[in-house]
């Protein structure tokens, strides 16, 4: 048993049968730890108030909350100024934010946008209305069979004409980590400015904003033991200086006179109404349980794990993973089908057994279709996962065509 899967008070839950939630849908969101939900609640029962807009004690200690997250944000990314961290509710909002605020301001009609066949469609579809809306031609970096982005692909794909090129780091349905600092240097060489979509990055590697040197860079909070409701969306300062808002409202603003308005500085600018400074404190208490680890260490533990769940799923008959096989290049995020099962079905199969996986098109139709399937399973790890779990899995696996009628049924006693 992993020792960290005693700081998460819901795996360590039984049901009626005194058998725990095997959890291993980690890249659609994490657990929470103690320390994370002890953040939150000390927040709301002896800090609650609205930061930024009072001058009486608990408004600068909710201000404080707040404005502390986003320092740690900053150095756990390694960002120069905590001013280049704008809070959102997610990598979805802050995608939005780029494309709606960047994008709809300076692409022309007849640029180009290059987005990866492989991304989640939270950094696929904004490229598409804003390429629509500016008459800007929208192509993709397409990946082999394995789910890696070429060399050659780069280099036809991104050119002159090349404005803007969105890509994750790692992607959500095969775990392969994508060779965005040669997609960036590629994009940088032709001016274009670089988004990374780090969701699937930061909870599980370190990242240096600035040795990969992207121009945008989000994440979300719940994805890496914070709650939901909080994002991350870092971009360079100049970038973020001539961008207009994205929302407008209370606490972006400067000044305001009947027919116009001045707005404030960035990080605020970007950060319209009251934010989720719950959340915040959460996405604090996470970063230094992340930081007590090491994020080297994480890495370190989920290849280890990766590699044993590559090995018992290749072993389950009639199960094919999804793009490679190989534990190189990834991490703990592992596509598979199995013969005559639908996905669904699968997933039915394996809660009665108490193990959560997913099991759809994880938000990458597009990148389905490319790799010649409709839909997957999806197994993702994190660090208090076990190579007990990976077992438990396995073995479920390997009854579930008989669940399905293709030989005779266990018997449950």
């Amino acid at each position: 048993m992993n020792a960290y899967i005693n700081d998460f008070p819901l795996l360590l839950k039984k049901d009626e049968k005194g058998k725990r939630t095997i959890y291993l849908d980690n890249a659609a969101t994490t657990q929470k730890p103690s320390c994370v939900i002890k953040a939150v609640s000390d927040y709301y029962e002896y800090t609650n108030a609205n930061p930024h807009r009072g001058t009486y004690d608990l408004s600068m200690q909710a201000t404080d909350v707040y404005e502390s997250a986003r320092k740690r944000v900053s150095k756990f990314i390694g960002a120069e100024s905590e001013d280049q961290i704008i809070f959102t509710k997610n990598s979805t909002e802050a995608l939005n934010i780029i494309a709606q605020s960047y994008g709809m301001t300076f692409l022309k009609e007849g640029d180009g946008v290059v987005v990866a066949i492989s991304e989640h469609h939270s950094n696929l579809v904004p490229w598409q209305v804003v390429a629509q809306a500016k008459g800007a031609e929208l192509s993709f970096l397409y990946t082999d069979k394995y789910g890696e982005i070429s060399s050659e692909e780069i280099e036809k794909k991104i050119t002159e004409k090349t404005k803007i090129v969105a890509v994750a780091q790692i992607s959500n349905v095969t775990g392969k980590i994508n060779p965005v600092r040669e997609i960036i240097e590629r994009a940088h060489k032709f001016g274009a400015v670089a988004v990374v979509d780090g969701t699937q990055g930061a909870p599980h590697i370190p990242v240096d904003v600035n040795e990969l040197n992207a121009d945008f860079y989000v994440f979300s909070g719940h994805k890496m033991l914070a709650p939901m409701g909080i994002g991350v969306l870092y971009g360079k300062k100049d970038l973020l200086e001539s961008m207009p808002p994205f929302l407008y409202g209370g606490d972006m603003i400067e000044y305001v006179e009947e027919q116009n308005s001045t707005y404030a500085p960035v990080p605020q600018k970007f950060e319209g109404g009251t934010q989720n400074v719950g959340a915040a404190a959460g996405l604090s208490a996470a970063i230094d349980y992340l930081n007590n680890i090491g994020m080297s260490a994480v890495m370190e533990k989920e290849k280890e794990l990766t590699e044993y769940m590559l090995e018992k799923l290749s072993s389950v008959p009639h199960l094919r993973i999804i793009g490679s096989d190989k534990p190189e290049g990834r991490i703990g995020v592992v596509p598979f089908i199995i013969d005559g099962a639908h996905p669904h079905d699968i997933a039915t199969i394996l809660n009665a057994d108490n193990v959560a996986v997913r099991a759809g098109h994880h938000c990458a139709q597009p990148f389905h279709t490319h790799l010649g399937v409709s839909s997957t399973c999806r197994a993702s790890i994190y660090i208090y996962n076990s190579v007990e779990d990976i077992d438990q899995m396995a073995e479920s696996l390997s009854e579930v065509r008989r669940w399905l009628g293709y030989g005779s049924k266990r018997i449950v006693h």
